[in-house]
């Protein structure tokens, strides 16, 4: 029987949000929540990151930077949509410069902003539920964007 995922390194794109995902990721840090005692960090550089986290519609822009950073990420990896414009819903999607979010994510944690409590629970309970084998992560090749 496989373990469940104890630890996961989290590289996070901003592809244009308003700000408001990155207020609550970062109180996901603070002592309140404190999310690297579950095994959750936040890392500078794609090539230390188990998963992708991206906020925002993903900008035209953003998108080739998008690309990039989830091609240097090292298989298995996770792609996570947080905030509802990364899931495509949020207000920003009717714009010109919007590609509506991503497509195929592997966690999706919806909000507008998303409030760091249950966002810091759809962490945990999903590396609870998966397991560092193959059928952990879904490899899908490069990101792909509305």
């Amino acid at each position: 029987m496989a373990k469940s995922i104890k630890t996961l390194q989290i590289r996070h794109v901003d592809a244009g949000s308003c700000n408001g995902c990155e207020q609550e990721l970062t109180a996901l840090t603070s002592r309140d929540y404190d999310m690297q005692r579950y095994g959750l960090d936040i890392v500078a550089s794609p090539r230390h990151a188990d998963a992708l986290l991206v906020t925002g519609p993903v900008t035209d822009t953003m998108a080739l930077p998008l690309e990039k950073v989830w091609g240097a990420i090292a298989a298995p990896k996770v792609r996570i949509a947080f905030g509802d414009c990364a899931i495509g819903c949020g207000v920003f999607q009717q714009s010109y410069t919007s590609h509506g979010g991503l497509i195929d994510s592997d966690l999706e944690i919806p909000g507008c902003p998303p409030e760091p409590g249950p966002a810091l629970a759809a962490l945990r309970d999903w590396m609870g539920s998966h397991s560092r084998g193959k059928s952990a992560y879904l490899e899908l090749g490069p990101v792909e964007i509305n």
